[in-house]
């Protein structure tokens, strides 16, 4: 089975495409706005790996002939953008999964097609009461209105399609951007009876491992008949964020003060509190969350020492 990973240099598309190859059968081509290195030669007549692919700014017929020339039984779309201006964000996460149907719609209509989305579409939750699928989206800033606009684009397509509600993904490989690889770098650097600098950390979140959703993608694009349009990946719990300091704090053995100074995201101070009701994905897919939150964190922190060490110097 060929399956195509958009996005597949980066955090969540890197763990979707190595826990695919791990799949027997299943031959991964991976693209993203870079192009990547290929992770194995195919045989004779293959595609490459490896692709440049940009979906904000791709014409919708050089798409199509690509995935024309790839051939794919699935493809998993994890390409997206969380920071920038509105013309970024808006081009990544709106116009590109549009594009991308549209080109799907006309190389490769059979394709199963995997649409990783955001929690931040459904906006604030009501605390003690988990977000189901069929809640209202009510996003609160661009971000997630864009994310819901692709994902309106998605299950709008007429495609063999499901979207992938994924709520604050953490473990090995958090980017600098994310608060849990900031915080993990910031440790990193900082004395330890020193002070760490955050913002405001009483919101509370619903944490993933970022390999719980690699497998809840594979199983997605993997998985025989049809699926529901919408499903949550998330852990089911809703955890202040303060948690994420403390526990990669002791990880650290960091035995000095962190100082929540100023008020944070606005993203954040606008939605306090998100948990995900998870049991469609179970009935689904058959898939659950296997790793705690401080799993994924002391693998953060063992991973960050890791490339520490293997930086130049």
């Amino acid at each position: 089975m060929r399956v195509l990973v958009l996005g597949a240099t980066g955090y969540l598309g890197g763990h979707t495409a190595e826990h695919l190859r791990a799949r027997p059968g299943v031959r991964v081509l991976g693209a993203g706005r870079a192009p990547g290195p290929s992770p194995a030669p195919g045989p004779a007549g293959e595609p490459a790996a490896g692709l440049a692919v940009d979906l904000a700014a791709v014409p919708v017929p050089e798409l199509a002939a690509l995935l024309a020339d790839l051939r794919p039984d699935a493809v998993v779309n994890c390409a997206g953008a969380v920071g920038g201006d509105a013309v970024a964000l808006t081009g990544a996460n709106a116009r590109g999964p549009a594009a991308l149907c549209a080109a799907l719609r006309e190389a490769a209509p059979r394709a199963r097609l995997v649409h990783l989305g955001s929690a931040a579409e459904y906006g604030p939750g009501e605390p003690g009461r988990p977000l189901a699928e069929a809640h209202p989206a009510r996003p609160v800033g661009l971000y997630g209105a864009a994310k819901l606009a692709g994902t309106l684009a998605v299950t709008g397509s007429g495609l063999d399609a499901v979207v992938l509600r994924v709520f604050n993904p953490v473990g090995p490989g958090a980017p600098p951007a994310s608060l849990p690889g900031r915080l993990a770098a910031e440790l990193r650097r900082t004395a330890p009876d020193g002070v760490v600098r955050v913002g405001d950390l009483s919101a509370h979140r619903d944490f993933v491992d970022v390999r719980d959703v690699a497998r809840a993608a594979a199983d997605a694009a993997l998985a025989p008949g049809p699926l529901p349009p919408v499903l949550n990946i998330a852990g089911g719990r809703a955890r202040p964020v303060r948690d994420i300091a403390r526990t990669l704090a002791r990880a650290a053995g960091f035995r000095g003060r962190i100082d929540e100074e100023g008020a944070g995201s606005s993203r954040s101070a606008a939605v306090a509190w998100q948990r995900a009701d998870i049991a469609a994905a179970l009935e689904a897919l058959g898939w659950r969350p296997r790793r705690t939150l401080e799993e994924s964190l002391a693998d953060l922190w063992e991973e960050t020492a890791g490339a520490r060490e293997g930086a130049p110097r």
